[in-house]
């Protein structure tokens, strides 16, 4: 995988992919339309964070790169590439159990805190790429 030159786009399978790590200085990019809303992306290699109206999505420590980003509140997966371990936090239900996959191995049950945040952390060598899948369970 390679970083989002453009920021922030939308795919032809309808996912979208964001970020770009290797930036080294923040740089924004707002009012992207997708799915009927406007997003906002922050990225750079300490941080990439993805709002939705002005909402947190995404956000992940230090930056990544996402691609095949996809789903809802039930189910959401995607493709993170990053200089090397990351921990990234995204919005889902409130105070809701959740089941986190990374490449295809169950890593056990996260549950939501009251605002929907769901925090995990992956175990990343430099260019390489880790598949990300949570379920409600």
């Amino acid at each position: 995988m390679s970083v989002v030159e453009e920021l922030i786009r939308e795919e032809g399978d309808g996912s979208l992919s964001f970020g770009n790590y290797e930036l080294d200085s923040k740089t924004k990019k707002a009012d992207f339309p997708y799915d009927g809303a406007s997003y906002k992306i922050k990225t750079f290699k300490e941080i990439t964070k993805l709002e939705r109206n002005g909402t947190m999505v995404y956000e992940s420590v230090p930056g990544s790169t996402v691609t095949n980003f996809k789903g809802d509140k039930s189910e959401l997966s995607f493709d993170v590439e990053a200089p090397g371990d990351l921990s990234f936090t995204v919005e889902l239900e409130p105070d809701t159990l959740y089941r986190l996959d990374v490449d295809g191995e169950s890593a056990g049950s996260i549950q939501t805190n009251l605002g929907g945040k769901l925090s995990a952390s992956v175990e990343l060598d430099a260019g390489k790429t880790a598949s990300v899948k949570i379920t409600k369970l």
